[in-house]
């Protein structure tokens, strides 16, 4: 076997010490497709479905800055139960919406870009979403299926493994949606201690790439807080202010709870040297990097 074909970009990334805060992949709003059929490597995209019906759902879901992703369970046999689809979306202050259906045809899909246009029901528990995409990316199958296993166990009705969801070298990637909260570098053991506390509202820095309503440096702002005054709540704290000075940003992070204190967090954006960045990339790719240079408290 040649040296190429042995390159984990995950391994590659966890050697170099790459940075995760501040990874998270910026929206608000998520479109699933339960697909039992193998999946292509480039997703929805990939699908030989109705064409019209397709192209309304991808020109709906580009207008709203929607990510699509294709869903299965992991493991299970097929039931008679229909497929599933579904429009999440998060709303600040933990005001999420969902919107579920099901289809056997491809014109049911055409239900997607009605429920994006409707408002949604609160109530229903959020999606633990777990990266498996291995023809995207071999080490979404090897990092994420023994996750998506250990998590199915634990929580056999939320979790659903995922098509590409961003951060290949982070695998494996866990996403809960409609929450908006991205977490990488996890196994088996450490992403059923990361879903049991967030389920619990409790948030920890040291796997969390950031929230998908933050933009990078204030990802990475939230996550210095979190590690210097410990795991908190997905709403507890707010960003206030950001300041941007060329590559560099002032971020203010606000605690909302009695209790909780102003954080004052400088950033400063760097590109790191070129690397191959996922299992398939041909040449390498410079990536850019948030780091903390100051935090004050008050």
């Amino acid at each position: 076997m040649t040296t190429s074909a042995r390159f984990l970009c995950s391994d590659a990334a966890r050697l170099r010490g790459d940075p995760i805060a501040g990874t998270a992949p910026y929206g608000s709003v998520w479109i699933l497709i339960e697909y039992r059929a193998g999946w292509p490597s480039d997703g929805f995209d990939g699908l030989d479905l109705e064409p019209e019906v397709k192209a309304r759902v991808t020109s709906a879901a580009r207008a709203r800055r929607a990510r699509v992703l294709l869903i299965r369970r992991h493991g299970r046999p097929l039931r008679d139960e229909r497929p599933r689809w579904a429009v999440l979306r998060y709303e600040k202050n933990g005001a999420h919406r969902q919107k579920w259906g099901t289809w056997d045809d491809d014109r049911d899909l055409a239900g997607i870009v009605t429920a994006l246009d409707a408002p949604g029901e609160r109530g229903h528990p959020p999606v633990v979403l777990v990266c498996a995409h291995g023809l995207h990316d071999t080490c979404c199958a090897v990092r994420g299926r023994p996750v998506a296993r250990a998590l199915s166990d634990g929580w056999p009705q939320l979790v659903w493994e995922c098509t590409h969801v961003g951060g290949d070298r982070f695998a494996a990637n866990v996403a809960v949606a409609p929450d908006g909260v991205y977490y990488g570098n996890l196994d088996a053991p450490l992403a059923v201690t990361v879903v049991e506390e967030h389920l619990a509202n409790r948030i920890r820095a040291d796997h969390l790439r950031g929230y998908t309503d933050l933009f990078p440096p204030q990802q990475a702002a939230l996550s210095a807080v979190l590690r210097h005054a410990g795991p908190s709540g997905r709403h507890d704290y707010v960003i206030e202010e950001t300041v941007r000075d060329d590559d560099r940003w002032r971020v203010r992070v606000t605690g909302r709870l009695s209790g909780l204190s102003t954080f004052e967090v400088e950033i400063h954006a760097y590109r790191a040297r070129p690397h191959r960045l996922t299992c398939r990339g041909p040449s390498p790719s410079s990536a850019v990097y948030y780091a903390v240079t100051s935090l004050h408290v008050g």
